[in-house]
């Protein structure tokens, strides 16, 4: 049987961690910043974790079957 190829639109959305866990970027930053406060603009700076409920899925779509 042929090996599960990587979903190209999680690879290019999420990193993996060293432990397993996945970044992605927060959204809200593209346009429309002006109206925005600059306490929330600095908060979406940060990276995100997805939840650990999603991180299941993901693995599969980016690793392939483990």
């Amino acid at each position: 049987m042929p090996k599960q190829k990587t979903h190209k639109g999680i690879q290019k959305r999420v990193r993996a961690t060293a432990k397993g866990k996945f970044k992605f970027r927060q959204v809200g930053r593209g346009h429309l910043l002006s109206h925005k406060s600059g306490n929330r603009k600095r908060k979406l700076r940060r990276a995100g974790v997805l939840a650990k409920a999603e991180s299941k899925k993901t693995t599969r779509l980016f690793f392939g079957q483990r």
